[in-house]
């Protein structure tokens, strides 16, 4: 049976803090722990606030082309200057929203960069950028947790949230994996009728991640990290990047 479970009380992170500690002394006040088979998801935006991935616009010169699509889409051409230098390529753009292939292989919008639940006051003057390496990031916090419970056998999901261009509302999305699979390679399995599996794959990290994020809220919950309990298996180990689909099988380029 699958358990989730929000770690509460976490404080609002700086950067500069040392995110696996405040998680394992939250998790110690709510008398929580971490067992083989455990998965923590925690939610991008205290890693990228730890890591100070905060630009503060007024330091944001905005070129050229970012003038050009911020009058298009109707946004603050710094922001556009941040999508830019984010991102690899841009894909569509229309009022409100660019959407970008990230400089991480990721296709969303805005190249992820995101102004709420910021510091009060600023809403308009700061953004925040997605982690530099959400998978180096995750397995370092894999590293000192396990370090810190004395289990190897545990993940960590960084996510995020993400629309899709096919259905409205946003899901989480695993952007860093650490210490578990991230897609479940099911071909060769058999079905109820015994027929052997063909083209099934599971992407279980997005899956874990859009699970933990009903928990975790999008607006004023405060809690954006959640243990994971019960997941069939962990490994073999991978990244986020296994769950990012090659360019020539994307039909919807």
């Amino acid at each position: 049976m699958l358990n989730l479970k929000a770690v509460p009380g976490l404080p609002e992170i700086q950067p500069g803090d040392d995110l696996a500690c405040v998680i394992r002394e939250m998790m110690r006040q709510a008398r929580l722990k971490l067992r083989a088979g455990d998965v923590l998801v925690i939610a991008q935006k205290i890693v990228s606030k730890a890591e100070g991935r905060i630009v503060d616009l007024a330091t944001v010169e905005p070129g050229a082309e970012a003038v050009r699509l911020a009058a298009e889409c109707e946004k603050d051409p710094r922001l556009v200057e941040l999508v830019l230098r984010e991102s690899t390529e841009v894909l569509r753009t229309v009022p409100g929203v660019i959407i970008v292939e990230h400089r991480l292989g990721l296709v969303l919008a805005n190249a992820g960069i995101d102004q709420s639940n910021l510091r009060p006051g600023d809403e308009h003057g700061h953004a925040l950028l997605l982690p530099e390496d959400p998978d180096a990031s995750a397995a370092a916090l894999r590293e000192a947790l396990a370090a810190h419970f004395g289990v190897d056998e545990i993940g960590v999901i960084i996510n995020d949230s993400v629309g899709r261009a096919w259905r409205l509302g946003t899901v989480g999305l695993a952007i860093g994996v650490a210490g578990m699979t991230a897609l479940w390679d099911l071909r060769g399995d058999r079905d109820l009728f015994g027929r052997e599996l063909q083209v099934s794959e599971t992407g279980i990290a997005d899956q874990v991640a859009s699970a933990a994020q009903i928990l975790q809220g999008e607006g004023d919950e405060g809690t954006p990290v959640v243990r994971v309990r019960g997941l069939a298996r962990l490994g073999p180990a991978q990244t986020a990047r296994d769950l990012l689909r090659p360019r020539n099988q994307d039909l919807f380029r």
